[in-house]
């Protein structure tokens, strides 16, 4: 559980786009003592998803990092598996294997597989999608974490911690009592967000 004098950046949803986490990670005021999570999706639909993976393994040897898996680098994992192939090529995998010039380096391999279902602290369950009601947190299927949608961000029900959940896509950050979506559409022409808790500040990183 946490040290309630950290401060906890949560990111999610790069997908491939190196200039605006550089931009973003740069604006944040992290001290030794603080996280970040990442809620998944560093990859696909972007330009430079290895540069992105590259950079966060760098950013693990400097701050303390969270990574959390999510639906894109299942499916990739799926992919090398040779499972769901046309599926993951379809969610914008292409772009990925190009940025990899369809050679993933094994420590990359490496750092999907170590790519975590959840995190928790007193306050907070971060997810990459969502959680549905009336099942405990550390129970949820992997479906339901990586690929939730409206089920989830519809309802009003009190899970007992705030959801930090990325995966569906707003203009602006979602803000409600029992949840918070930081998916800012990065990679559909929005910003890259990381939300700071429990401040809840904003930042914001762009393409510039």
């Amino acid at each position: 559980m946490e040290n309630r004098h950290e401060k906890i950046f949560a990111i999610s949803d790069v997908h491939g786009c190196l200039l605006m986490l550089k931009n973003l990670v740069g604006k944040l005021p992290i001290t030794e003592e603080d996280t970040i999570v990442f809620l998944g999706d560093y990859i696909d639909r972007g330009t430079e998803s290895k540069g992105v993976v590259d950079f966060v393994i760098d950013l693990k040897t400097k701050h303390n990092v969270v990574c959390l898996m999510g639906n894109h680098e299942r499916m990739l994992l799926d992919y090398l598996c040779g499972m769901n192939r046309k599926l993951y090529l379809y969610n914008g995998g292409i772009a990925t294997l190009d940025s990899y010039n369809d050679s993933i380096p094994q420590n990359h391999i490496a750092f999907f597989e170590s790519l975590l279902p959840y995190y928790e602290t007193d306050d907070y369950f971060f997810v990459h999608a969502g959680v549905v009601k009336n099942k405990p947190l550390d129970e949820q299927l992997e479906e339901v974490r990586l690929w939730i949608r409206d089920e989830f961000i519809n309802s009003n029900y009190d899970f007992g911690k705030v959801i930090v959940f990325g995966h569906t896509p707003f203009k602006e950050p979602l803000i409600q009592k029992n949840k918070i979506g930081i998916d800012t559409g990065a990679c559909f022409d929005g910003v890259l967000t990381c939300i700071e808790l429990p401040s809840m500040n904003l930042y914001q990183g762009e393409e510039k």
